[in-house]
């Protein structure tokens, strides 16, 4: 349980930490953890450019290190997964005895990871269904969407007062009985999307959804994310895909996440995204010959090793 007045760490202030970061700054100490936009931010602020209204923090509580943070509340993760390793050494400086964990990273196994790691701390996972891109240093760009879709991986007594938190800061935040649920509902979405951008040579969502060939293979990928889930327990209705497919061409054209990382040389997170739900697929003799086609395109594309 978080009080109504909590002290909140931002680990990965990117375009989605950023974001939500600033947002909860309105009901919150929020304090940021950065490396590329510190000087900038400490400089110029934290501004949002959004649909649900623009926002700068003229005064930004920023900084280069958790142990300059120290003990909070609430820890939110926004890292990409593939630095997972790293938040052993960063996480230990922010956490006091009922800190809470909060990740609202892409793809499977990562509340896992911090409940192994970090066993005497709640874990609570969130799922980001929003269209956000980094500007300039300090500068981010909310496009569209911003619902959050949250659930506990352990203590659920913890999960309505932090769901309340993003709630008080003006924020779409839906709670969800099944995490687990949720985190498939998202790869719905993230599993075509971000993997065709970068299989069909660097495109955007609109390019993807104006050809009719890997329009079919987004509903093939989707139909097989379904199946998985399905047979986890978690029903997803195929109308969710539909919607998903319409929500994302009203987006006009827009890079995925993983796109960007591509483009920029960064790492992947390929495990977390496609290797997760193959493996799962295989384990449970599902068929799913397009995910399984689109992980080894994305481990060529990427110079990955397949697992």
């Amino acid at each position: 349980m978080i009080d109504s007045s909590p002290t909140l760490a931002i680990v990965g202030s990117g375009s989605v930490g950023g974001y939500y970061g600033a947002r909860l700054a309105s009901v919150a100490e929020v304090s940021f953890l950065m490396r590329r936009d510190l000087a900038a931010v400490r400089e110029r602020g934290l501004t949002i450019h959004s649909i649900a209204g623009d926002l700068h923090l003229d005064s930004v509580r920023a900084f280069a290190t958790t142990e300059e943070i120290g003990p909070v509340d609430l820890v939110v993760i926004a890292i990409k997964s593939t630095a997972n390793e790293a938040l052993s050494d960063l996480l230990p400086p922010l956490l006091k005895s009922g800190t809470i964990l909060l990740t609202l990273q892409n793809g499977l196994g990562n509340e896992a990871f911090l409940a192994h790691h970090f066993p005497g701390h709640p874990v609570l996972g969130g799922l980001c269904f929003v269209c956000i891109n980094r500007g300039e240093p300090g500068v981010i760009h909310h496009l569209a969407h911003g619902r959050i879709e949250m659930g506990a991986f352990t203590r659920p007594d913890t999960l309505a007062s932090v769901a309340d938190l993003f709630v008080r800061a003006g924020l779409d935040c839906r709670v969800l009985p099944d995490l687990g649920l949720a985190r498939w509902r998202k790869l719905v979405w993230n599993v075509p999307f971000n993997g065709l951008s970068i299989a069909a040579g660097g495109i955007d969502t609109q390019q993807i959804l104006a050809d009719p060939a890997l329009l079919a293979r987004t509903r093939a990928l989707m139909a097989e994310v379904i199946a998985v889930a399905a047979a986890l327990g978690h029903a997803i209705d195929p109308a969710f895909a539909e919607g998903n497919i319409k929500g994302t061409l009203e987006m006009g054209p827009y890079q995925p996440s993983s796109l960007v990382d591509f483009l920029a040389g960064q790492a992947v997170e390929v495990e977390a995204i496609w290797g997760a739900p193959r493996r799962e697929a295989e384990r449970l003799g599902i068929p799913a010959p397009h995910l399984d086609s689109l992980h080894r395109e994305i481990c060529a594309a990427t110079g990955s090793s397949r697992s």
